[in-house]
């Protein structure tokens, strides 16, 4: 309801600007605030497994999991990186293209904003993935023949086209259920990586940088969601000394 309210608040707005109408009436309805529900995220001991499972079966996207789940991308982002983009000598990876479904074809464009972009370090485990996927890819190319079509992207079909996003949505809900962790979608992936990095009492500021948010308090609404150890230890140390007034 809200949604729709917002929707057609927004139309009547642009409807007054253009003085089509006297003014906006749907500014005049009272909207209750929804309560957002708190999104399911993993553990490091589910991310373990999920990415346990994916190596032993050899998954042909284990590359895309580990960037997804170590670096907070988005699955436009993902979808996007392509090998030029990627330094596996120097560790960096910059972000700055997306992959997107668009009247029914797939594009691949700049990302939304300048926030986005970034180049980010990459892990040992990141650089692993990616040699194995560059194996995998001269693999498939050899069997393909002239059959490849030759994108450019680090993830791509067995063809080497680009990777339709709700396909990779599909295949990653499928690993779930064979890791036996609790089905998440792409994007609560990405909040894992947050919550991940609020375990490990990262600043808030620099998780910020990690995952582009454009406005500290998006980062800020993870951190609030998420108990983290020194949460924990703060509460525990409350309790004690509650516990210890006479």
């Amino acid at each position: 309801m809200r949604q729709a309210w917002t929707i057609l608040s927004s139309a009547l707005n642009a409807a007054q600007r253009d003085e089509l109408i006297a003014r906006n009436v749907a500014g005049l309805v009272r909207m209750p605030v929804p309560r957002t529900s708190r999104p399911l995220i993993w553990s490091v001991d589910q991310v373990r497994p999920f990415l346990q499972s994916a190596d032993a079966d050899a998954d042909p996207l284990m590359v895309g999991y580990v960037l997804l789940l170590v670096l907070g991308l988005r699955r436009g982002e993902l979808l996007g990186l392509a090998w030029e983009d990627v330094d596996v000598d120097n560790g960096e990876a910059r972000i700055a293209w997306q992959l997107q479904r668009v009247d029914g074809g797939i594009v691949r464009r700049p990302t939304k904003t300048a926030s986005s972009d970034a180049v980010l370090p990459l892990p040992d485990l990141c650089t692993d993935a990616l040699a194995r996927r560059a194996q995998l890819e001269s693999r498939w190319r050899s069997e393909a023949g002239e059959a490849w079509q030759n994108c450019g992207l680090v993830l791509t079909t067995r063809y080497g086209m680009p990777l339709d996003p709700r396909n990779f949505h599909r295949m990653f809900k499928e690993r779930a259920v064979k890791a036996g962790v609790p089905v998440i979608s792409v994007h609560s992936a990405r909040r894992t990586c947050a919550s991940l990095l609020v375990a490990m009492n990262v600043h808030p500021r620099v998780a910020m940088a990690i995952l582009r948010h454009s406005q500290i308090a998006v980062t800020m609404d993870i951190y609030a969601q998420v108990s983290s150890d020194g949460t924990r230890k703060a509460l525990s140390s409350l309790g004690s000394r509650i516990g210890e007034m006479p």
